[in-house]
């Protein structure tokens, strides 16, 4: 009987994920997604792996495995100097030695074949993938080496013969030791596939959750110009893109956010080096680097390939300049968000703080605080000991034993994809990345507290801040009969927010949006001509670009669908914006547009700027958002809420208006509710009830209306308390009268948040919902619970 010989190649079509001790784990999820993806609109080019058994041949060929065994034998790895040392003893063996002619005539045999497909000029990529590699419970991406422009047999040999001798890289040699892998256990397979020219288009991460919650309803995209290595080490800021899974599946086809990146630098195909980083000319950084059409594409791709693998996932792209198509280049199990799903959820709070030393996008919703250590690469790192903050312009696999000891890191460069990132949710510290000036912002040795608790921006403070964290759980045995809802404003957080126990939320508030999404006045964004401040004027163009409106609507309707699509299915009452005209005033180029008056809070605010002449613009500006949410994005969850409606014929002329404008009450399944929070609101409440779906009670204004105390006074702030019989008694008329008209009865004030007595009563009277903020929701419903009990 005759044995078949080993083969030392597989092709892509011939092997799957079943086969990682073969190929390893990024060969053979190429080959899972060429064989079983390839057809449903999902490119994967094709290619081969040289197996692991070829590896396994050319180190007995070699005849050293004894001497790497040896080399090994007693590695400590805390003693990096000596890894080091080791490492490259390894490395050397492995590239003095040739490869076996049997090993070297089938990668050449296999070489033709893609030259036969894709032609003899066919440019390659070659990867290593090692038997270890992404696995869900050790990730080993970035720990070898890859090579690119690879054309012709003696270039693809040569960087076979490099592939593999880079598993005993220092990182990947320290990476090992660290998870509990033998240095011998571990063999490498090399991927050969044809290059996605991404040198001359755009490359980058889809992941199919949000990255820093574990929100699983999204595809998060990431990219940037040029070959997908600066996004991954972190060396520029890219792009970023959210798409909403359910209402993607269900037809709606829409890009729910987008962030530009800095891009500052491309990294290209190099004439005397393999790759060389370039600056990105200025008109390609101040674009996208992918149409919307090239990001519902990708998040199409992405939801194909979690289905097919069970789990979520985290997958290298690339754009094709020669023929203008998009590539998936690899995918592997996402190891660190997707088992983010603790039943306590620790929320940090930055009280009193230093001045603010620099921002970037925050990584990990925690406070780290120490000495800050500028460390400019690798080998510079002396004195660097646990506790400090590390800041350094990026990092790569080399700098993770560094970021082992750190209590928070600081980058000038990357995104929340990069490097730095990963690594960072990985340990549980906290990471602003992409700050653009933190070597020079921040003074070596100086205390500093980075803070990534506040929303998507991370600051670094000067000094020690003052925090504290509450402890929030997540899940609850029972949810009581009342809904409780959360208070919301801040777009940020609202993915994080959605894994407390909620039933939705009672209050989006679109001036927080306002302030810190869109910043411009929406006036000043359409008239930007009229506002006398020069200086503020140039931002607003700057800010707003050709179409003031299309800027407006675009930032109002991603703020809002963000909060609506973290929420989905649930309800999320959004409350149209409720600035005072000081308010409105300190928007960018606001005070163009704002008279001044002696007493805001009962000036030209809420429904009286609606359809009103001096405002009608702007409105029509909030209402086209909302029409973007509720019908291109599909959010149709969202319910519409008119704040500070004081008399029945200005609530007509709103909801007038409204409908002028596509938000017809009724259509669509669209409610409208109103503020109750005027004293004429509970005295007209079966008038009011006429005209809208539901009331949400404002606490805050309706106590100060009721007894005529400006609770910002400190003269008269005693006299403030929703608590007062006058206070409880509009709140008892005010859910009384929408219980008789079968109207939905709310409230969202702070007094429920503060005043557990307020809770009880409310109960007691049979009000539907209450909202309150974040913090306070578990101890809001446990009160709600025991009162119903």
């Amino acid at each position: 009987m005759t044995t078949r010989p080993i083969r030392y190649t597989r092709t892509f079509g011939e092997v799957g994920i079943a086969d990682v001790p073969l190929v390893g784990g990024k060969n053979a999820s190429l080959g899972e997604m060429y064989r079983g993806l390839h057809d449903r609109d999902i490119r994967v080019p094709n290619g081969f792996a040289v197996t692991a058994d070829g590896y396994r041949h050319f180190l007995r060929a070699a005849g050293i495995d004894s001497a790497l065994a040896t080399i090994f034998a007693d590695l400590d790895v805390d003693d990096r100097e000596n890894l080091a040392e080791r490492a490259a003893r390894a490395r050397s063996l492995l590239l003095s030695a040739e490869l076996p002619q049997d090993l070297a005539d089938e990668i050449v045999a296999s070489h033709q074949e893609l030259r036969r497909e894709y032609g003899s000029d066919v440019a390659l990529a070659v990867r290593s993938s090692a038997t270890a590699e992404d696995l869900p419970d050790a990730s080993f991406a970035g720990q070898h080496e890859s090579y690119l422009d690879i054309q012709g047999e003696e270039a693809l040999l040569d960087a076979v013969h490099r592939c593999f001798a880079s598993i005993f890289t220092d990182r990947a040699v320290d990476y090992r030791a660290r998870h509990g892998y033998d240095q011998l256990s571990v063999a490498l397979s090399v991927g050969v596939m044809k290059m996605v020219r991404s040198d001359l288009a755009c490359s980058g991460v889809t992941f199919t959750l949000d990255t820093e919650s574990g929100f699983k309803d999204v595809v998060f995209v990431t990219g940037s110009y040029g070959l997908g290595e600066n996004v991954v080490q972190g060396l520029v800021e890219p792009d970023e893109f959210y798409v909403h899974k359910p209402t993607y599946a269900a037809g709606h086809r829409a890009v729910l956010s987008r962030r530009l990146g800095s891009k500052a630098v491309r990294m290209v195909l190099g004439e005397t080096e393999p790759v060389r980083n370039e600056p990105t000319p200025p008109v390609d950084r101040g674009r996208f680097c992918l149409t919307d059409e090239d990001v519902l594409e990708l998040a199409g791709a992405a939801m194909t390939i979690e289905r097919h693998y069970g789990e979520p996932m985290d997958i290298e792209w690339a754009k094709d300049g020669t023929d203008g198509l998009l590539y998936v280049v690899q995918a592997r199990p996402e190891t660190v968000a997707a088992r983010r799903r603790p039943a306590v959820m620790t929320r940090f709070v930055v009280e009193a703080h230093g001045d603010l030393l620099t921002t970037g996008r925050a990584v990990g919703a925690r406070v780290g605080a120490g000495p800050a250590r500028i460390v400019r690469s690798i080998g510079e790192d002396v004195g660097f000991a646990s506790g400090d903050v590390l800041v350094a312009t990026s990092t790569s696999p080399d700098w993770e034993p560094l970021m082992k000891i750190a209590s928070a890191v600081v980058t000038e460069h990357g995104g929340r994809t990069c490097h730095a990132a990963i690594v960072a949710r990985e340990l549980g510290i906290p990471a602003v990345v992409g700050t653009g000036d933190a070597t020079h912002a921040i003074t070596d040795g100086e205390e500093v507290t980075v803070s990534c608790a506040e929303g998507d921006d991370g600051h670094v403070y000067r000094g020690l801040a003052d925090f504290h964290a509450n402890e929030v759980a997540t899940e609850l045995t029972a949810r009581p009969r009342t809904h409780v809802m959360l208070n919301l404003g801040n777009p940020g957080i609202a993915f994080e927010s959605s894994f407390l126990p909620n039933d939705g939320v009672g209050l989006a508030r679109m001036e927080f949006i306002l302030a810190e999404h869109v910043r411009v006045h929406p006036l000043a964004a359409l008239h930007p001509e009229r506002i006398t401040d020069a200086g503020q004027r140039a931002e607003v163009e700057r800010l707003v670009g050709a179409d003031g409106a299309a800027y407006v609507i675009e930032r109002l309707a991603e703020g809002i669908g963000t909060i609506a699509a973290a929420f989905y299915p649930k309800p999320v009452v959004v409350r149209l914006s409720d600035f005072k005209t000081n308010e409105y005033a300190a928007l960018l180029g606001g005070a163009a547009f704002e008279p001044a008056e002696a007493n805001p809070m009962l000036g030209f605010r809420g429904a009286a700027r609606y359809a009103h002449p001096a405002y009608t613009e702007g409105f029509a500006l909030e209402c086209a958002a909302l029409r973007r949410v509720r019908e291109a994005m599909g959010l149709d969850n969202v319910v519409v809420m008119v704040p500070f409606v004081r008399r029945l014929e200005e609530a007509d002329r709103v909801l007038a208006r409204m409908a002028e404008l596509g938000l017809r009450r009724g259509e669509r399944g669209l409610k409208v509710y109103a503020m109750c929070e005027i004293p004429s609101n509970v005295i007209l409440v079966d008038e009011f009830a006429k005209r809208f779906d539901g009331f949400s009670i404002g606490s805050n204004d309706l106590t100060q209306l009721t007894l005529g105390v400006d609770r910002d006074s400190e003269l008269v702030a005693f006299d403030y308390d929703e608590r007062d019989p006058a206070v409880e008694r509009m709140i008892a008329l005010a859910v009384q009268g929408c219980r008789r008209h079968g109207m939905h009865s709310g409230i969202c004030g702070q007094a429920p948040s503060d005043h557990p007595e307020v809770v009880r009563s409310l109960v007691k009277l049979g009000i539907d919902a209450i909202s309150v903020t974040p913090d306070s929701i578990l101890a809001v419903t446990q009160t709600v619970l025991a009162a119903e009990g």
